[in-house]
Order: structure tokens, then C-alpha cells, then sequence
């Protein structure tokens, strides 16, 4: 009896509580805890304070009809908006796209990221984790006229000043990037990736690798990778895809997931492919982590935004609680950021709100093939921190306020 009583007091004290914001009615759903049902998230001071039923705040917004997530983590953006010519604004799409963390992956080498700190990271509301480009200055040349490989010289290779630069930035650069293949790094091959599993190794910290068309091929590229790197642009189109002409995960592919190397999606412009993913997922190789690649030449399409590339994994099956953990707890883990994407009573106070809409949606991939598919995710909301994200589009949120 005394222990009941004491669960009793416990819950009508929770119940009690006025918390400053409150999520309210939506469906929860928590990859990271096991949550997935109707219920209420709360917020203080910038935190997850508690998920319950029946919670009130001096804010609260009822998402009956919404999905509420933790925040979004975008593993594959490039946000150093105004810094290169495939940048976006990261505010604009974390409010378009629902997305709380930008990772952004080698816009910014060790020769302009104190541009991309001050003027982007620090100004910005959403939050921005960075992998730091192995080149001096990052990717410079991508644009929709000039479109010039930053590996193709490796004079620009700046190891010891990825270094220095990734010691003094401990607080935001999570990773080192680097991009090889025929468009990236041309004659250069697979040197940048060489120098740059060294700059990973000096810092303990992972690496992200971009791979597009060979040389060099995606076997030699994963073979080097180690446990906690990751490989960008997993379910590529041929040439350079991870499938073989009968539509097998290649040997290589499989011994790099089986020593730990995480397998992201990174849509982008040229990096998803509906026969791939059709072909890996007959095989049961699934992404570790969903992103969109997003900048400046995929934005109007055929990426468009992290929710899209979330939706294209509805329409081949995987339910949605595991497309959602691609882009929550996994994501964290590979940033290995465990605080991030989670609803745990402390955790950072990032949360995204979501609209599951049924209908016929056409979503092609990189090479034009169309799926149309019958259900699809839409940004309703973001919370930042606690704080609601004023945002036009997010009307399904806004309208159902108490």
C-alpha cells in the first residue's frame, strides 16, 4: 500500500506540474525509449521536463491528428549559407523541412570555417554540427555553371590545418569529410581519403566519405573505412552502386557493416536510386541514417527537404518507426551525440512535428524514375530548445493552438 500511495503522489505531482511548453494529444514517438502512442511531451528551461498524459504548461499546443517526434538530425546538409555556392539557409530549411540539428558535411575546410562559425553556426537558431572538410577550402566549386572537384588538386589537401582547426572547435566539428570519385577527386583518386582517414585518426574522431562515379570504386573506398565512418551516398545508382548486375549487396558492402561502418543515405542530386533501394532492401540492408544532402542544386528537387527523403522510405515499406529512428537516435549515435534525438527527461528541448497526410504523392529519385506513393510526411511544426519555431508552412500546428 505505502508503495502505491507513493506512485499515486508521484503521478498527481507530475500531472501538477505547469511546465512552459507542452506538446499535447499527438502521437509520440520515441525510437530511442520504445514510444510510440498518443500523449503529451513537456518542456522547461530549454529541456524534455516530462512525457505524460495530461500535462499542462503555460504554452501548449494540442497536435491531435500530428506526430512528435524528437528532433530531427539531417546528417547530410550544407548550410553555410552565403559562404559557398551550395549552401542554404539552415533556419529556412530547418523550418520548411522540421529538422532541429543540420549536420553540415565539408562545405567548410580548415580555411574558411572561422567564416562559416561566425557568420552561420553561431547566428543561426537551429543547431549546426560540422564535419570539417580534409580540403582547405572545403567545397568551393558547385555550382550549377562551375563544377569543380576540391579533391581534384591535392595541393589543397590540408591535413596538419584540419588539425588545428578541428582541436579549437571541439564544441561543433563532430567529424572529418571527404569526397572522392570521378567528379570529386579525378586524377587525385583515392589520396584525399588516405589523408583524410589520417586527420581521423590524429583527432578520435569519425569520418564521413562521399563516394560518386569511379575510380575509385565503392569497394576500395569501404574497405578503408573503420567502425563509426560513415559511407554517404549508400543507395546510389549504378555505376559505383553497392549492388551487383543480379541485384546482391556486394561481399565489401557487407564486411564494412559487419566491422561497424554506418551506411547513410545522402539524397542529394545524383545519390538515391529506387532500384538500388529496391535492391538493398530485398536483401535486408537497410540504411543506418536517413538524410537529404540538401543544397542549393537539389532543393528545388529532387531532394527537396529531409521530410521528402523520409517519405521515400514509407513508400518502399519500412515502418514508420524505423524511418523515424534513421533520423533520430541513429543519427545521434553516429554523431556521437547520445543527448541528441531522444525525448529523455533532460535532453535538449528539440522536437518535430509532423503530418502523415494519405493521397498519391509522386517522389522520383535521381535518375527520374517516379513512385507514387500513397502516403507522405509534411513539416506541422519544430520546437527549438522548448521554444516554438514560427514558421508559415506549419499551419497544422499553429491552428490547433489551445
Amino acid at each position: 500500500m505505502a508503495g502505491g500511495s507513493k506512485d499515486l503522489s508521484s503521478k498527481l505531482k507530475v500531472e501538477s506540474m505547469q511546465y512552459d511548453l507542452v506538446l499535447k494529444n499527438g502521437r509520440v514517438i520515441d525510437p530511442a525509449q520504445g514510444i510510440d502512442r498518443k500523449t503529451d511531451v513537456a518542456f522547461t528551461d530549454g529541456k524534455v521536463a516530462a512525457i505524460g498524459d495530461g500535462l499542462s504548461g503555460t504554452r501548449s499546443r494540442d497536435c491531435s491528428g500530428l506526430i512528435v517526434t524528437p528532433g530531427l538530425i539531417d546528417l547530410h546538409t550544407h548550410v553555410y549559407w552565403g559562404g559557398t555556392s551550395l549552401g542554404v539557409d539552415p533556419d529556412a530549411f530547418a523550418r520548411d523541412s522540421a529538422v532541429a540539428t543540420c549536420v553540415d558535411t565539408g562545405s567548410a575546410g580548415p580555411g574558411n570555417f572561422p567564416g562559416f562559425r561566425k557568420h552561420v553556426i553561431e547566428r543561426s537558431e537551429v543547431r549546426i554540427l560540422v564535419y570539417l572538410h580534409v580540403s582547405f577550402a572545403g567545397i568551393y566549386g558547385f555550382a550549377k555553371n562551375i563544377m569543380l572537384g576540391e579533391g581534384h588538386d591535392i595541393r589543397l589537401l590540408a591535413g596538419r590545418e584540419a588539425v588545428e582547426v578541428i582541436e579549437a572547435n571541439r564544441d561543433v566539428i563532430i567529424g572529418v569529410k571527404v569526397r572522392v570519385g570521378r567528379h570529386a577527386s579525378g586524377p587525385a583518386g583515392i589520396q584525399p581519403l588516405d589523408v583524410a582517414l589520417q586527420v581521423a585518426d590524429e583527432t578520435g574522431l569519425p569520418l564521413m566519405a562521399h563516394i560518386d562515379e569511379p575510380p575509385p570504386s565503392y569497394e576500395d573506398v569501404v574497405s578503408k573505412l573503420r567502425k563509426g565512418d560513415v559511407l554517404t551516398h549508400c543507395y546510389r545508382p549504378f555505376p559505383n552502386a553497392p549492388i551487383d548486375g543480379k541485384g546482391k549487396v556486394k561481399p565489401a558492402i557487407l564486411a564494412a557493416r559487419e566491422r561497424g561502418v554506418l551506411f547513410d543515405i545522402g539524397h542529394g542530386m545524383g545519390s538515391f536510386s529506387w532500384r538500388t533501394a529496391r535492391a538493398m532492401l530485398a536483401e535486408g540492408f537497410l540504411p543506418d541514417t536517413i538524410s537529404s544532402d540538401v543544397h542549393s542544386l537539389c532543393i528545388p528537387g529532387p531532394a527537396y527537404d529531409q521530410v521528402t527523403t523520409l517519405s521515400k522510405f514509407l513508400a518502399l515499406g519500412i515502418p514508420i518507426g524505423e524511418v523515424i529512428a534513421a533520423s533520430t537516435v541513429n543519427a545521434a549515435k553516429a554523431l556521437q551525440r547520445p543527448e541528441l534525438g531522444n525525448f529523455a527527461v533532460g535532453a535538449p528541448g528539440d522536437a518535430s512535428v509532423l503530418e502523415l497526410r494519405d493521397g498519391r504523392f509522386p517522389l522520383e529519385d535521381v535518375r527520374g524514375e517516379v513512385v507514387v506513393a500513397n502516403q507522405r510526411l509534411f513539416a506541422a511544426g519544430l520546437v527549438l530548445a522548448g521554444r516554438e519555431v514560427d514558421r508559415g508552412a506549419g499551419k497544422a500546428l499553429a491552428a490547433a493552438a489551445e
